[in-house]
């Protein structure tokens, strides 16, 4: 930040965005001032954390990032798993995106999904997403992901088709009481 603009009174906030799956090269397309990301090999150089997040959680504190990407990656993360326990990993992983977002983030994800062929073709694709996945288990309004353990929620902003990928665009809310 410029000191002309602490002297104006007014700071920028330092925008944070995380890419879970990143491979080599974290997405922004949110344009964040800090870019992070999530693999399973780390490259600290490059900003990208190693962790595993079928089994593990995010690593990194509560409402840290303003946005939160999933480019072709909540195909690859199983429903169910046990390790050793029974474990809901995709509402796991749905409890930390929120966790790790700041009120008000942002939360993009961009898969293949139902009824694409693409969704079903790659023999690693075990989470199949369909228009309605985001909408009524993880929303604000509907939360049927609760009933599997899922904390938050999220307002829907953006659903729509990008070819065989499903672009959903969710907003994290304060969840009621």
């Amino acid at each position: 930040m410029a000191a002309a603009d602490r002297r104006n009174g007014w700071e920028h906030a330092m925008s944070k965005t995380l890419d879970l799956g990143c491979g080599p090269q974290p997405k922004n397309p949110f344009n964040a001032d800090e870019l992070y990301g999530i693999d399973v090999l780390e490259n600290l150089e490059a900003n990208i954390r190693c962790a595993d997040l079928v089994v593990e959680p995010i690593p990194f504190e509560d409402n840290f990032f303003d946005y939160v990407t999933a480019h072709d990656f909540i195909e690859h993360v199983p429903r169910l798993v046990y390790a050793p326990d029974r474990r809901n990993s995709f509402i796991e992983l749905m409890n930390e995106v929120y966790r790790v977002l700041k009120v008000g983030g942002m939360f993009l994800s961009l898969t293949p999904a139902y009824p694409n062929g693409v969704a079903f073709r790659d023999p690693t694709h075990v989470n199949i997403i369909t228009e309605e996945t985001f909408p009524l288990y993880f929303d604000n309004v509907n939360r049927w992901a609760a009933t599997y353990g899922f904390k938050g929620a999220f307002s829907m902003r953006i659903q729509e088709w990008r070819g065989p990928h499903l672009l959903t665009v969710m907003q994290k809310v304060p969840l009621e009481s």
